[in-house]
């Protein structure tokens, strides 16, 4: 008696939550006969923060109609000096509740579908589970700080079921259940998949980004995205004590996809662009060469690119927390350097006085060029023709000063 009327209140606080949409505290604590909990796995948007896709945990009860989500990708671009902390790594994230209405209708508008894993769980393994998320939600608890590769949205849902099962998970090796199919080798590599059809956002991240995301990553490592995870519970086991079973009961669209939603479109290739101004540099560079000219102001511009850049990536390698951008190799061409020696490297240029600058520059250059492929790490695409015209405009200095001191004897 004592068991249902408990029931009973949970189900009454349950309703109200659904009702007002979170105006009181979160309790879902039902009997599980009727209780479905699912993975939900969200395609990718337009923004740049829902590139990736998104994960989230359903919580239905057939019987009396309760819907919830739980989402652990909540953030607030109102919070104070958020775009500083972001860019120190220090974002973090809230876990929330929402009635799965509001949920759908979000997706359902951005025209992203929503595929729905309903997990093979037993009574004790849901009441546990929900419970969990639960906690998760309280105002104390419910903020963590938001890591992309190793503590996101996404692995923060598969940790809460691997922690309710009776036992342990078994995935599969990752051969054949990959998404989309083939084995994955690296971060770099996955986030290459979902960043496809936007070529600026996959050069920021190639800039930023260092070493440590091209270093192999094994099956759990590869759950940090979403339709991985996806793919990987689709053919996963609980092993315990009643035996194995599979994670995944059923699978289905939670929010059918949209027939009518326009595929992102690549825009122009930045390798495109910047082998262009490659090539046009190099051609202006020549001309210098043959008529005794000094076009300074190529060396202001690319010395301003190259030093703006080497700031960002300089304060990311030193200053921030965000994972793997203190391992970035880049940093040996994008630096404040070319910065600071700019007003008198120009200046030299404008009084056709030799520098020292240009010799160092282009010994280091070579020596980048040299020793680069020896270095483990997926350079962005803009490093070949970039190094390609620094080196060349060092040459035409040299060779343009060794040709006036002939003509002064």
């Amino acid at each position: 008696m004592a068991r249902n009327t408990f029931l009973f209140m949970k189900f009454i606080r349950l309703m109200l939550v659904c009702i007002l949409g979170g105006a009181v505290r979160l309790s879902y604590a039902v009997p599980a006969d009727s209780l479905d909990v699912s993975l939900l796995t969200c395609a990718p948007g337009g923004e740049i923060y829902e590139l990736y896709g998104h994960t989230a945990l359903r919580c239905r009860d057939y019987r009396t109609g309760a819907d919830i989500v739980f989402n652990y990708g909540v953030f607030n671009f109102n919070t104070p000096h958020f775009v500083w902390r972001f860019t120190r790594g220090e974002c973090d994230y809230e876990v929330r509740y929402v009635p799965f209405p509001y949920f759908y209708e979000e997706y359902h508008q951005r025209g992203s579908c929503v595929i729905e894993q309903v997990l093979n769980l037993t009574t004790e393994e849901k009441y546990r589970l929900i419970e969990a998320l639960e906690v998760n939600c309280r105002p104390e608890n419910r903020r963590y700080r938001y890591n992309f590769l190793y503590d996101n949205c996404t692995t923060r849902v598969r940790d809460q079921i691997e922690r309710a099962v009776d036992g342990h998970i078994v995935y599969p090796s990752g051969e054949s259940r990959t998404y989309p199919a083939g084995k994955p080798r690296t971060y770099r590599g996955i986030i290459h998949e979902y960043t496809a059809g936007h070529p600026w956002a996959e050069l920021g991240n190639d800039l930023c980004l260092g070493v440590a995301v091209d270093t192999l990553i094994g099956v759990r490592e590869q759950m940090f995205a979403p339709f991985y995870l996806k793919a990987f519970a689709g053919g996963a086991f609980i092993v315990g004590p009643g035996g194995k079973r599979p994670l995944v009961l059923s699978e289905d669209y939670a929010v059918q996809p949209c027939a009518g939603r326009p595929e992102a479109g690549r825009g122009v290739s930045p390798g495109l662009i910047f082998w262009g101004l490659c090539i046009l540099f190099l051609f202006l560079t020549l001309v210098e060469l043959r008529r005794g000219l000094c076009f300074w102001w190529l060396d202001a511009l690319l010395m301003t690119g190259q030093g703006a850049v080497g700031l960002i990536l300089t304060f990311l390698f030193f200053f921030s927390t965000h994972p793997a951008v203190d391992s970035n190799w880049q940093i040996l061409l994008f630096n404040p350097v070319p910065l600071l020696m700019m007003p008198w490297v120009i200046r030299c240029a404008i009084q056709r006085r030799r520098t020292r600058w240009h010799a160092v520059n282009l010994v280091w250059l070579t020596l980048f060029i040299l020793f680069s492929p020896a270095i483990p790490q997926d350079f962005t695409i803009v490093i070949v023709p970039l190094t390609l015209v620094l080196w060349a405009r060092s040459l035409r200095y040299i060779l343009f000063y060794r040709k006036q001191c002939v003509q002064d004897r």
